[in-house]
């Protein structure tokens, strides 16, 4: 069976890398509906219940709207950690009190946030549907209009009327052009919604500063579990591997000097074995250098180092990396660990047929993402690795970001510190 031409498969693969943009901030833009929809909500429950107070009957049901904004809010918080980018943890309950609520500043950036969300981020929400309803409406028209009563038959926008198959297929470019709109500007939208809640949302200074004080704690144990769990990787890889092979080199040298006067045929074969042995014990030696620092990062730097993985990889890969300069030793080398592991993860675990590695650094940060379009469902419990991944990770102060929704596609994305 021959495969598809170069250029086919690249397409395939833009087209499918824009039909998941595209559905991704659809449901970007469904999840921010439901809790600008929920903002409002709450929204309209604070403004009754402030009046309410200022004709002294509304001061009962002050927790309770405190409360409802703090849920409205924190579900906004989830929707935003689970989509990328930064955690926005939740600062805790709500206060019981107007006059603690109006002292907080946490409190007074949700409002505005429940202002904003609530009109704004709806609206967004709404038109983000909207576009792809209109799409397949329009798009579908030529099968179905001769069903509706003459007066009815028009497109999306109410006009004009369809009287014969030239309108007909009229509407169907109009359906054309919902979908172009829509594909364009879906993941506009979608970052226009979430923009109001990461900026608004996140807690507050202090609350960023004790929050810092625990990742560092908890950086620095991982980055001391992951030293020991090296070491005893090198301590295991020396001791089972190459101390064996040369006690076995010590006990023929022994033999053949001892044979070497009654019986030199034989002392020169127990020769031959321990320079094999030697030599197995050498090239053990090099595979443990390797793997601490890999020679080709310092030859070839990561894009050639990151081009090796992947022309070895059991799935196809594409390695599209836009460095202006090295970064640090250890950071090169956690780039490389992290893709070795991601690559090998997709070959046994994904069921994929295509993987696409992206490298690049934006200021202090250098960013990567390993993406293929297996069945999804990665989970860092399983036994894949995810877990020595994450540990290295952060003990160069990196995040890491798994998006694997069962059916696919996953992508794995680290950010680490490379300074500026």
């Amino acid at each position: 069976m021959r495969s598809a031409p170069d250029g086919v498969r690249f397409w395939r693969t833009e087209l499918r890398a824009l039909g998941r943009t595209t559905r991704d901030a659809l449901e970007r833009l469904v999840g921010g509906l439901g809790t600008a929809a929920l903002a409002l909500t709450a929204l309209f429950w604070l403004l009754f219940v402030a009046v309410g107070c200022l004709v002294g009957v509304g001061l009962p049901f002050v927790p309770t709207a405190l409360r409802l904004q703090r849920f409205a809010a924190d579900r906004e918080r989830a929707r935003l950690s689970r989509r990328g980018g930064d955690e926005v943890v939740s600062p805790g309950p709500a206060p019981a009190r107007w006059r603690d609520a109006v002292a907080d500043p946490v409190v007074r950036r949700e409002w505005r946030w429940l202002a904003i969300h609530g009109t704004y981020g709806l609206v967004l929400g709404i038109l983000g549907i909207v576009l792809p309803v209109n799409a397949v409406r329009d798009g579908t028209f030529p099968l179905w209009w001769k069903l509706l009563p003459p007066q009815d038959a028009t497109s999306s926008l109410g006009y004009p009327v369809v009287h014969d198959w030239i309108g007909a297929f009229g509407v169907w470019a109009l359906g054309v052009a919902w979908i172009a709109i829509a594909v364009g500007l879906g993941p506009a939208l979608a970052r226009a919604q979430s923009r109001p809640g990461r900026r608004l949302l996140p807690p507050g200074a202090d609350v960023d500063l004790s929050m810092r004080i625990a990742e560092l704690t908890a950086t620095r144990a991982a980055a001391l579990d992951a030293h020991a769990t090296e070491l005893r990787r090198i301590e295991r890889s020396l001791h089972d591997g190459t101390q064996n092979r040369l006690v076995g080199v010590t006990v023929l040298l022994g033999a053949a000097r001892r044979a070497l006067a009654r019986d030199p045929r034989a002392a020169g074969e127990m020769l031959e074995r321990a320079q094999d042995a030697a030599e197995q014990a050498l090239a053990e030696l090099r595979t443990v250098a390797r793997s601490i620092l890999p020679p080709v990062l310092a030859d070839r730097g990561l894009a050639g180092a990151l081009d090796g993985l992947a022309a070895a990889s059991g799935v196809p890969c594409r390695v599209d990396v836009d460095l202006p300069g090295r970064c640090a030793a250890a950071v090169e080398a956690t780039a490389y660990f992290v893709v070795a592991e991601a690559l090998t993860n997709v070959a046994k675990h994904s069921g994929a047929r295509a993987a696409t590695v992206t490298v690049r650094r934006h200021g202090g940060l250098l960013s990567l993402a390993v993406t293929d379009d297996g069945h999804g469902g990665a989970d860092e419990d399983g036994g894949s690795g995810l877990t020595g991944i994450r540990r290295r990770v952060g003990a160069l102060d990196g995040t890491l970001t798994l998006t694997s929704p069962p059916g696919g596609p996953t992508t794995l994305r680290v950010e680490l510190p490379c300074g500026s």
